[in-house]
């Protein structure tokens, strides 16, 4: 597990003047919950590690808080597809490397690993899509952005794994795009804690607000 982020005070001062949100917008917000896949998050798998399994527990609570206030909830789930659009560029991808070739079976669609992890509690009310890319918003099937668009959603809260891959490649483009985006620090997860203290701290600077689980449970209700 991550230790309590704190982001030094002149961090804060400075990224206030951009994203400093103490209150979600009615009818205009969602949760968006990134990539707590079996691949990501259990344990043996290729890319599970503990800090993302110490997040299951915060994630299911902030998603029954969002469904609580009317929010809608969406997961994404990182996949590998060879179909143009949806293919990586071939560079990207070194096949001859046992742990690449590993990461591109678990993340196809209907392998086991791709799937959310067994724990993580969904809704039939939440939406479940799949994305090519590390940032939801410039992954060519589009998905998120249709999704919040016909919602007419504004602001999004941001969780998942990992905080300085996909859950920074998503909010950096959300906010250039024009959302308000506010992340979780205790509801993500990276591989170490300096990477994932890293991109929090990056992204109070310029991109997201950062918060804590009470913090954003505070918000919704």
């Amino acid at each position: 597990m991550h230790p309590p982020l704190a982001l030094p005070g002149w961090a804060i001062e400075r990224g206030r003047g951009l994203n400093a949100f103490d209150r979600i917008i009615p009818g205009r917000t969602a949760l968006v919950v990134i990539d707590m896949q079996r691949a990501f998050v259990a344990e043996g798998e290729v890319f599970g590690n503990a800090n993302a399994r110490a997040i299951v527990a915060p994630v299911n609570r902030l998603a029954a808080a969002a469904r609580a206030a009317g929010l809608p909830v969406i997961w994404t789930r990182q996949t590998v597809s060879d179909q143009p659009p949806l293919a990586m560029p071939d560079w990207q991808y070194d096949r001859s490397n046992p742990h690449v070739a590993r990461a591109i079976a678990a993340l196809r669609g209907g392998a086991v690993p791709h799937a959310l992890h067994a724990d993580m509690k969904t809704a039939t009310s939440d939406m479940i899509l799949d994305k090519y890319r590390y940032g939801a918003f410039i992954c060519p099937a589009g998905q998120l952005a249709r999704a919040l668009e016909a919602r007419g959603i504004e602001m999004i809260l941001l969780i998942g794994t990992l905080t300085n891959v996909c859950v920074e490649s998503t909010a950096r483009d959300g906010n250039m795009l024009g959302y308000r985006v506010v992340v979780a620090s205790d509801a993500t997860a990276a591989v170490s804690d300096i990477e994932h203290e890293a991109a929090l701290l990056n992204l109070r600077l310029n991109f997201a607000d950062v918060k804590t689980v009470a913090e954003v449970e505070a918000m919704l209700a």
